[in-house]
Order: structure tokens, then C-alpha cells, then sequence
């Protein structure tokens, strides 16, 4: 599963997986313990394909950090955990992507990229690579 269906709710604990649009909002399942919730539009909502993190040149996206991080674990969980002090965090995140801007990631977004690995990677969801666009997945139908 691509990270286009993986939510992150303001308010709420996790991540989450789309299940379905309803006409004023989503139904979404968690992916810490399989519930299921229903979201408006008001929510704060935030698809994680959409997420980049700063660095000194560019914005990453935020699939090219997990691919880092699952590089330098060789696809485990992180060696670090989320609850670790700011210093361990900011070391461990040095190490992962050495050009981040550090005036505009926080601790708190360190936590919550490795938080977030962490619950992706207990779910099976480690696969970070490209994500075909509908354009070429039209094309490569056609063939």
C-alpha cells in the first residue's frame, strides 16, 4: 500500500488507513488497533504522500526519508525510539539525512517521522519506493 492512503488526524494517535470517502469526510481504520473511525472535513488531515521534510537544499518527501531509514535499519525498526531524549533524536535523524535544515525540523517532527516508521513497518507498509502516477499507470495498462 502507497503512503496516498496512509492519513495522519490531527488529534488522534497513529496513523490511519483510508477506507472509504462518505459525503462529509472518510472512514478511516486505524493502524494501531484495527478500529475504525469516521473523520470529517474539518479534521485536521494529512496524507503522508504529501509530507516533505526540510533539508538544506530542497524539500525530502517524506517516502525518501522512510527509504533512508529503512536503508540504514536493513528494513527493521529504528534503533532509536520515539520517547528518546531531543539530543538522541536529532543524532539519530543527522545520521539518517545528514543535510536536514535543523532551524526547521523539530524534535517533535523527528519523533513523529520515527514514530510513524516504526507503526508503518509493524504493519507490513515498508515498501517506500517511487509510486507510479495515474499517467503511467494508464500507459502501462495499455501495453
Amino acid at each position: 500500500m502507497s503512503l496516498d492512503k496512509i492519513l495522519s488526524i490531527g488529534g488522534r494517535p497513529g496513523l490511519f488507513k483510508l477506507v472509504t470517502q462518505t459525503r462529509t469526510g472518510f472512514v478511516a481504520e486505524s493502524l494501531v488497533d484495527g478500529k475504525r473511525i469516521t473523520a470529517s472535513l474539518r479534521n485536521n488531515v494529512s496524507v503522508l504522500s504529501e509530507i516533505a521534510v526540510y533539508t538544506l537544499d530542497e524539500e525530502l518527501p517524506l517516502r525518501v526519508v522512510f527509504q533512508k531509514i529503512k536503508e540504514k535499519e536493513n528494513g527493521g525498526k529504528t534503533s532509536v525510539g520515539h520517547k528518546e531524549e531531543k539530543i538522541k533524536l536529532e543524532e539519530y535523524f543527522f545520521e539518517v539525512l545528514p543535510d536536514y535544515d535543523e532551524d526547521r525540523v523539530y524534535a517533535s517532527d523527528i519523533k513523529k517521522i520515527i514514530q510513524w516508521y516504526n507503526l508503518l513497518n509493524d504493519n507490513g507498509m515498508n515498501d517506500f519506493s517511487e509510486t507510479k502516477t495515474e499517467d503511467e499507470a494508464d500507459s502501462s495498462e495499455k501495453e
